[in-house]
């Protein structure tokens, strides 16, 4: 067992150090600030990429400065908030099948039965976190007025209110556990992919929420929960290879796989996009947000060679950059 013996830095240390690691900073003052509003650890995140390879204790590559490393920060942070854009309009979507699904099937509070579910869902703990949001001091007024005016009602809201008083990762775990064919077939139709595939893609979607909401890092992360490959993809399907080059330049040392980086989600997300909001413009969006930081890593994202060229992407490409087909 090793004691953990790091001591506890001042900024202005904290600045000494990643000098003497032999970055740049010239401007002393402004990265003082910035270390007193960001932190210097969660600054440290975007560092490494930027250390020479192999080599302890770390030394930054020749030539980097303090604005290299605030770059990625900066990018990723505007990438958190263009995934999270998104990632809204997704969620709110299954949320609304959801509810228009089971409602019209079992009505405003047949979800209440068990028998909706496959066996391994955990309803006991969905009725209970219902019942706890119910009797909640701050409660939704919406749920208030419920429970003021239908005294005789079950505790549980009717599920068109139970829908919006979960969160997403419940959400998608609900979606994923449902068992008539019936009701996972109408909801896949709508979104036009099957409910295997679906119930991973929301899973993944929830978890990267998760990240986007908590201020982590999702630039050069591989990530646990990814979304499955369909087995039939149409043929505008892009080609997401298992491995691809990681590149010298920055500090990584093995071949990244896509499919379990954020370009997997990416194809995920203007996938399920083309049928929640097919007039959106946040493929175009993204592409201009890279363009915006050519220094950022794309194949540390998972992107792989040539992806500008798939018809994914395509269109959004050529709009971000004024090219005419």
């Amino acid at each position: 067992m090793t004691k953990f013996d790091k001591p506890s830095l001042a900024p202005d240390e904290h600045i000494g150090k990643l000098k003497d690691r032999g970055l740049n900073i010239p401007d002393e003052s402004r990265a003082r600030r910035y270390l007193a509003n960001i932190s210097y650890f969660r600054l440290s995140a975007y560092t490494r990429p930027l250390y020479v390879p192999n080599e302890t204790p770390h030394r930054f590559l020749h030539g980097t400065s303090f604005d290299d490393v605030l770059m990625l920060y900066v990018f990723d942070r505007e990438l958190r908030l263009l995934l999270l854009d998104a990632i809204e309009r997704l969620e709110v979507a299954l949320r609304a099948q959801l509810t228009n699904t089971l409602a019209e099937r079992y009505g405003s509070h047949g979800y209440l039965n068990p028998a909706i579910f496959d066996t391994r869902y955990n309803h006991a703990w969905l009725i209970d976190k219902l019942k706890e949001e119910a009797q909640a001091r701050d409660v939704e007024l919406f749920l208030a007025h419920y429970r003021e005016k239908y005294t005789a009602a079950p505790l549980q809201p009717p599920i068109w209110m139970a829908m919006e008083l979960l969160t997403f990762k419940a959400v998608s775990n609900l979606f994923a556990n449902l068992r008539d064919e019936t009701d996972t077939k109408r909801i896949s139709q709508h979104f036009g992919w099957h409910h295997t595939v679906l119930k991973s893609w929301f899973r993944s979607l929830s978890d990267l929420r998760n990240l986007c909401a908590h201020h982590m890092r999702v630039w050069n992360r591989e990530f646990g929960s990814r979304p499955v490959m369909p087995k039939k993809s149409p043929k505008s399907w892009p080609q997401v290879p298992e491995q691809i080059a990681s590149g010298a330049h920055l500090n990584a040392q093995q071949a990244i796989n896509p499919q379990r980086r954020l370009y997997m989600q990416l194809v995920v997300i203007v996938t399920l996009m083309q049928v929640v909001n097919p007039e959106s413009r946040w493929a175009e969006r993204l592409v201009r947000l890279l363009d915006a930081h050519p220094q950022v890593s794309r194949t540390h994202m998972g992107f792989p060679p040539g992806w500008e060229q798939e018809a994914i992407w395509r269109n959004a490409v050529q709009a971000a950059r004024g090219v005419t087909a």
